[in-house]
């Protein structure tokens, strides 16, 4: 080739054979050289030098060096011309270089359409070795996105292409044998020639499938890489969740059986008062420790009722039965069970809901709410003070529904504090006053699970309004 003079007119059959020849040695930056100089002297209407060729070469030798964005640009080039060729087996050859270039980049979105293509386009040809490698990419590609059915289809299409292939080849080497025997001693060097060649076709493609083979096993680890990765980051964040809700518990179960000691204390204390008082026959005294009795009596209860509430909801035993409830009735029903509380402190109460209002929530849980709120409300009201229970139609999906007392109130730290998912301590102004906070926690997830929300407003001395929305009754 290199003793061609330069002044020939097909010598730029010359630059594309050396570039061949240099492909062939993974000469790669030498194969580019004689390719850049064959395109620079195309032969135009000639059917054996073709443009698309040698931008595919080019793409390939620039895949090999790693340069993808300059691979990427020859291999579109010659797409554009292969396009309006009628090589069809050229053209899959080239789909599937340009699948390979996105695979190697590990872009799979990318390269799944091109592998696609070329599985598509094998169907109208009569290749049956460019129908088995495209079946088995085809393979690859689904086993890669896990979808092992529609991959072991291609694994047996890949098979029968397989076994054409090797039929064919059966009936070209008996033919071939009968020739051999029937031409003269030229036709045995090309015999010879031939099997060269096999033995070079073999070689390739034994390299490509190692290729193909590595490429999967480094994706394959880098998945795997990336899985454990994601999974250590969810153990860690698991872990830092139940640490978070172990403190909780610890500190729940602290406040829990600190008030609970002293509740049983106080109610202890109360009764040996009672039991001197009963000797004394001091009947007032006697009356005043009675009602502090069930005071405490009460306020444990309601503590110990929370916490059973509380629990059952942690653990997910809490059925919830959504229905239509009349608000304006469950207010009335609250009311008849606190009533004894609220004339001890001489609270007035107003019920101003309309009855006219249907709330779509679970009774159970809606009373467990309006309680706990009442609760509250009594006990940080002063006495002759007065507690309200109103509803705003919102639209024709929400009711809001407000519980307002003229108490003590509270300072925006507090109502934070209060809002706060998980705060259990609650301190409302008055140092006496104290409470777990655990009430209202309960009201907040129940609120929650019956899709309503909560909010506070407050301030000291003026009062506190809790503000409910609950989803109406369609």
């Amino acid at each position: 080739m290199l003793l061609i003079s330069r002044s020939f007119k097909l010598y730029p059959f010359v630059n594309k054979n050396l570039g061949q020849i240099c492909l062939e040695l993974k000469d790669f930056k030498k194969a580019i050289y004689y390719f850049n100089e064959a395109e620079k002297t195309p032969i135009p209407n000639n059917k054996d030098y073709k443009t698309s060729i040698i931008y595919e070469n080019l793409g390939i030798c620039y895949l090999h060096l790693n340069s993808f964005k300059i691979s990427e640009s020859y291999f579109f080039k010659s797409l554009k011309l292969k396009e309006k060729e009628e090589d069809l087996l050229s053209l899959i050859g080239l789909y599937t270089n340009i699948a390979n270039l996105y695979y190697m980049q590990y872009k799979d979105a990318q390269a799944i359409p091109y592998f696609e293509k070329a599985y598509a386009l094998s169907k109208s040809i009569n290749h049956f070795e460019t129908k088995k490698n495209a079946a088995q990419n085809m393979a690859a590609v689904e086993e890669n996105r896990k979808n092992y059915k529609k991959a072991l289809e291609y694994r047996k299409e890949c098979e029968q292409w397989k076994d054409s292939l090797s039929n064919q080849n059966k009936i070209w080497a008996v033919a071939d044998f009968e020739k051999k025997f029937a031409v003269a001693q030229k036709q045995k060097e090309i015999k010879v020639l031939k099997v060269e060649n096999k033995l070079k076709n073999t070689q390739r493609n034994s390299l490509f499938f190692s290729s193909i083979g590595l490429l999967l096993i480094l994706t394959g680890g880098v998945y795997l890489y990336a899985q454990k990765v994601k999974n250590g980051k969810t153990i860690l964040r698991q872990k830092n969740k139940l640490d978070e809700l172990n403190a909780t518990k610890d500190q729940l179960f602290s406040i829990v059986s600190h008030d609970l000691r002293s509740s049983v204390n106080a109610l202890k204390t109360s009764n040996s008062k009672l039991s001197a008082t009963l000797e004394t026959k001091n009947y007032d005294e006697l009356n005043q420790l009675i009602i502090q009795n069930s005071g405490i009596a009460n306020g444990t209860y309601s503590l110990l009722d929370n916490l059973l509430h509380w629990a059952l909801l942690q653990t997910k035993q809490l059925y919830f039965n959504k229905e239509s409830i009349h608000l304006h009735s469950v207010i009335q029903q609250i009311e008849y069970n606190y009533k004894p509380l609220l004339l001890e402190k001489s609270i007035t109460f107003e019920n101003s809901v309309s009855k006219n209002i249907f709330l779509f929530v679970d009774l159970d849980s809606l009373k467990i709410v309006f309680r706990n709120l009442l609760d509250n409300a009594i006990k940080f009201s002063k006495e002759n003070g007065q507690i309200t229970f109103s509803a705003n139609e919102i639209d024709s999906d929400f009711c809001q529904v407000i519980i307002q007392d003229t108490g003590i109130g509270m300072n925006e730290n507090t109502i934070k504090e209060l809002l706060y998912e998980g705060e259990l301590l609650a301190k409302k102004g008055n140092s006496e006053i104290i409470g777990t906070g655990l009430g209202l926690q309960l009201c907040k997830q129940m609120i929650q699970k019956n899709s309503g929300t909560f909010d506070i407003e407050s301030e000291l001395n003026k009062g506190t309004k809790m503000i409910l929305t609950f989803p109406k009754t369609k």
